[in-house]
């Protein structure tokens, strides 16, 4: 099917523009501008997992910790200790 569909199609189509927004992206053009994009549910929230991270000062100081290669890493079983 087509990444891209008109308002109209979009309507007329429905059903089958959510199908394939679960394996992809679907825009929605008006007038030949794109003004929407239809995802599936697990995208947006892994995209909404992903700003969270991201909003996260201390997650994303480890992040940047662990690809210097500075992260000091322990055994799970440290966590028994707790």
């Amino acid at each position: 099917m087509a990444d891209s569909y008109t308002i109209k199609t979009a309507q007329q189509k429905f059903s089958a523009v959510v199908e394939e927004a679960a394996d992809h992206p679907v825009t929605i053009t008006k007038q030949g501008r794109a003004v929407a994009v239809l995802v599936s549910i697990e995208r947006m929230e892994s995209i909404a997992e992903t700003m969270e991270l991201l909003a996260d000062r201390k997650a994303m100081a480890a992040i940047r910790k662990h690809r210097s290669g500075k992260a000091a890493y322990h055994d799970l079983s440290a966590l028994d200790a707790i």
